[in-house]
């Protein structure tokens, strides 16, 4: 159909398993940690209660 299976590659263990450069996988899980890691940042930031 719209997909196919995914073949991960053996020697890969832990976090470089989901992030790594070598895989397109890797590399949008790379790119969506990072987006993520930003939204975050910018949220903290703007909920923060203002000091005097």
């Amino acid at each position: 159909m719209a997909g196919h299976d995914v073949q991960d590659d053996p020697k890969l263990k832990g976090l470089s398993r989901y992030f790594n450069n070598s895989t397109i996988r890797g590399r949008a899980n790379v790119a969506k940690a990072t987006y993520a890691f930003f939204g975050v940042v910018i949220l903290y930031n703007m909920l923060k209660p203002k000091s005097k």
